[in-house]
């Protein structure tokens, strides 16, 4: 007899552990996981998300905050950094194109919705991050993150003027 109590215990512990993992994350979960901050107290502005069955996509996580406490945990970290965005960074979420003489090319970018339009509205103030996840062995994360034909990276946001948090991942 004890030993089917136990067995009902165990099993009733098993059944509660599994539904509790396969409760759906929010998109602050998302946004928290893939920045290494508490995004918690932050309110859904929109979400978006092309990713299919095999992984690929884009998805972007606008998140609006009452105050910047946000901001606290962005200057604790050494991967932020202060606008304006790098070249790097510039081509992957803005685009870059230049005119020589009589042709022109352009670049980017490449964190863009269905219709080819940025994700991510060009800021004057705040921070950023550019998370290079198919950074090689023994080189700089991003380094040659432009001449690769795919891409692994998350970009993050920090609007101060609007304390407003865009936290978007590509995946090729």
């Amino acid at each position: 007899m004890k030993k089917n109590v136990i067995s009902l215990i165990a099993a009733a512990a098993l059944l509660l552990a599994g539904l509790t993992a396969c409760k759906a994350k929010t998109p602050q979960d998302l946004a928290s996981e893939a920045l290494s901050l508490d995004l918690s107290a932050g309110s859904v502005v929109s979400s978006y998300d092309t990713h299919s069955g095999n992984g690929d996509g884009t998805s972007c996580i606008v998140l609006s905050f009452q105050d910047d406490s946000v901001l606290e945990q962005i200057h604790a970290s050494d991967a932020w950094h202060p606008l304006p965005v790098d070249q790097t960074t510039q081509v992957l979420v803005y685009g870059f194109s230049k005119e020589t003489g009589d042709a022109s090319w352009q670049i980017g970018p490449f964190l863009t919705d269905d219709s080819g339009n940025p994700l991510v509205p060009e800021v004057q103030n705040g921070y950023y991050v550019l998370l290079d996840r198919q950074a090689e062995d023994g080189k700089a994360p991003g380094s040659d993150i432009l001449d690769r034909g795919s891409f692994n990276f998350t970009f993050g946001l920090y609007d101060t003027d609007t304390d407003t948090l865009y936290c978007c991942e590509l995946d090729t």
